[in-house]
């Protein structure tokens, strides 16, 4: 992207003024364009210099410098790239290290990571590869909800590898993550505020009937 050009750094005669709200004002010269420029206190900026005649707008430029810096600075904040996760299980594991495995692999897939699972074979487990794919498939079905297989089970050596991506990308699931922090936040402070507490601060007092002298 080019630099833009503002006020006497434009070097035509004539251009295409756009108002400070984006109006059409229509095609001036450069000496008037500058005149209303310095007349609203604003800069002339050229925003379209290949277009004939080039394109420019009344603006405050040092204001549309800073927005366009804060616009760019959140968009790096909210990208973020997503991070290849690895996790090992073994062909004959049994019912609990196959769960606390398992949830692994959910909390990645949640916070948007890929996962790559890997049985490893020993000995004469290397003859049963049936049983690796079996072992995987059970496990992409149970995760079916957060990710899918990107990346079939294929044998490595003597490793069994397959790849399960997250359904919601990385951004997602900390926009996600953070939509669900604050509203904990809010719960919790809804349940800290006595319910019997009136606006003014002070508690609200029982109705009572009024006495009367005998």
């Amino acid at each position: 992207m080019s630099e833009p050009r503002i006020n006497d750094r434009i070097r035509v005669p004539e251009v295409r003024l756009v108002g400070p709200n984006g109006e059409q004002v229509g095609i001036v010269r450069v000496e008037d364009a500058l005149r209303l420029a310095d007349e609203a206190g604003l800069d002339l900026v050229e925003v379209a210099p290949t277009a004939r005649p080039p394109v420019c707008k009344l603006m405050d430029f040092g204001k549309f410098k800073y927005e366009s810096d804060m616009k760019a600075r959140e968009a790096r904040k909210n990208q973020s790239n997503t991070i290849l996760k690895e996790i090992r299980f073994r062909l004959k594991i049994d019912p609990h290290d196959y769960g606390t495995k398992k949830g692994h692999v959910e909390r990645f897939l949640k916070a948007g990571d890929k996962v790559k699972v890997m049985i490893m074979f020993r000995g004469r487990e290397q003859s049963r590869p049936e049983m690796g794919f079996r072992l995987l498939q059970r496990l992409a079905e149970d995760v079916s909800d957060l990710g899918s297989v990107e990346s079939s089970p294929r044998q490595d050596g003597r490793n069994m590898v397959m790849v399960i991506g997250p359904h919601k990308k990385k951004a997602e699931a900390k926009a996600e993550e953070r939509r669900r922090k604050d509203s904990a936040e809010q719960e919790a402070a809804d349940q800290a505020t006595p319910a019997s507490q009136s606006p003014d601060g002070e508690g609200s007092q029982p109705d009572q009937a009024p006495v009367t002298a005998s």
